[in-house]
């Protein structure tokens, strides 16, 4: 019974995934942080010239 135990490694294939899934995490809301103040900066921008081709006529 307790070399059964000891061979199992279905709690480290669960330990596993976790660990991926927190890598998969990290990458993506690095990705998303990133891309969120680039994209800001780039609605800022494309409002700004809207509004002056809108006022100017």
């Amino acid at each position: 019974m307790i070399q059964r135990f000891l061979a199992d490694e279905g709690g480290a294939t669960a330990v596993e995934y976790g660990l991926m899934a927190l890598v998969v995490a990290v990458i993506a809301i690095v990705a998303m942080t990133d891309f969120g103040e680039s994209g800001a900066g780039k609605y800022d921008y494309i409002t700004a010239a809207v509004t002056t081709a809108t006022s100017g006529s």
